[in-house]
């Protein structure tokens, strides 16, 4: 029983991780990464479809993106798409590509960017610590309902804690990570 709220709060741990990850791998840098367009959703036939599912999204060189749409009755949504985003990417076609220049990032935008990916690390950890809570709250009832000892329950604790612990570091190594790549470039 205790185990399987251990692992059940490890999976959930690692997930909380994989998102925080995954948002701010979507927070550009100066370098293009095909990864910036992810979210971007185009109107297709009536319903919104993922850009990923309509083009192929390559990188030209360090600062520009390559759209090569499959339907070409579509490049212009995807264009109007790409800059009705809030990312502030100003699209151009030409011919069968469309090719989207990445702007230099400036001081201050670079200081805005990690101000975003701190406030985003720290839902992370939130998350994080929402799953202890939830997994001390279950062995508490175990406890409550004398299906589990005091000890059972202290040692449970103990390694939820340090689970808790390992994850938020591994957040905190990505937010590290991520803040270096923003000032570099």
């Amino acid at each position: 029983m205790i185990n399987d709220i251990k692992k059940d709060a490890e999976i959930r741990m690692e997930k909380c991780v994989d998102a925080f990850k995954n948002h701010i791998s979507k927070i550009r840098t100066g370098r293009a990464s095909p990864g910036i367009l992810d979210g971007i959703m185009v109107p297709y036939y009536g319903t919104d479809t993922p850009l990923r599912q309509l083009a192929q999204v390559t990188v030209e060189d360090s600062r520009t993106l390559a759209i090569s749409v499959f339907d070409r009755s579509i490049g212009a949504a995807v264009e109007k798409a790409i800059m009705a985003s809030d990312l502030g990417l100003n699209p151009m076609s030409a011919g069968t590509v469309i090719r989207v220049p990445l702007p230099a990032l400036t001081e201050e935008r670079r200081k805005d960017l990690i101000k975003i990916v701190r406030g985003e690390a720290e839902q992370g950890r939130v998350s994080v610590r929402n799953v202890r809570r939830d997994a001390n709250d279950k062995t508490k009832a175990l406890l409550k309902d004398k299906e589990i000892s005091e000890d059972e329950d202290r040692n449970s604790q103990e390694v939820v804690q340090k689970m808790t612990d390992v994850f938020i570091k591994n957040i905190d190594l990505a937010l590290a990570e991520k803040e270096k790549e923003l000032m570099e470039f």
